[in-house]
């Protein structure tokens, strides 16, 4: 199945064991408690989300809201010298959400362009504000996801024992 949102996935492999993984993993990420802005103050970590003991789910901490910003999701398995790391960079659900409620409506205004009121050059518009949109989306969440990879690399140092 082709998926049509900004997506993307890399498999990693670390000389850590899993556990040590997700240790490392666990000392800069911070669970979410949006209710609670003291916790933003105190703290400073580099990302929010969750660690479990064989998968995580992950986000940058960011000042301003972004919704290019990629969700990491990752799962570990053992191997016999470390581990294997999955990833999978997407965006939030309520961003695809929100990217196909869009495309959605500027499809079905196309569609109405062309087949009722016969209207082409507001079709092709508004073919042009879906495509745009969709565009627009991957060449900024390519731009967050790089940025997201970075630091999560730079975090994890794969090879590196401390």
């Amino acid at each position: 199945m082709v998926n049509i949102f900004p997506n993307h996935s890399e498999i990693l492999v670390s000389s850590f064991s899993c556990e040590e993984v997700a240790r490392k993993i666990a000392a800069v990420t911070q669970r979410v408690n949006y209710m609670d802005l003291r916790d933003y103050a105190v703290n400073s970590p580099q990302f929010n989300g969750q660690v479990g003991q064989n998968c995580f789910q992950l986000s940058l901490v960011i000042k301003r809201a972004n919704t290019f910003l990629p969700l990491i999701r990752g799962k570990m398995e053992p191997t016999k010298s470390g581990c294997i790391l999955f990833l999978n960079y997407s965006l939030f659900p309520s961003a695809v959400m929100l990217l196909a409620f869009w495309s959605l409506i500027t499809l079905l205004m196309t569609l109405f362009f062309i087949f009722y009121d016969r209207q082409w050059a507001y079709a092709l518009a508004c073919l042009a504000a879906c495509l745009g949109n969709f565009g627009f989306s991957w060449v900024y969440f390519k731009s967050k996801l790089k940025e997201s990879q970075i630091i999560f690399h730079q975090m994890l140092s794969l090879q590196e024992k401390e």
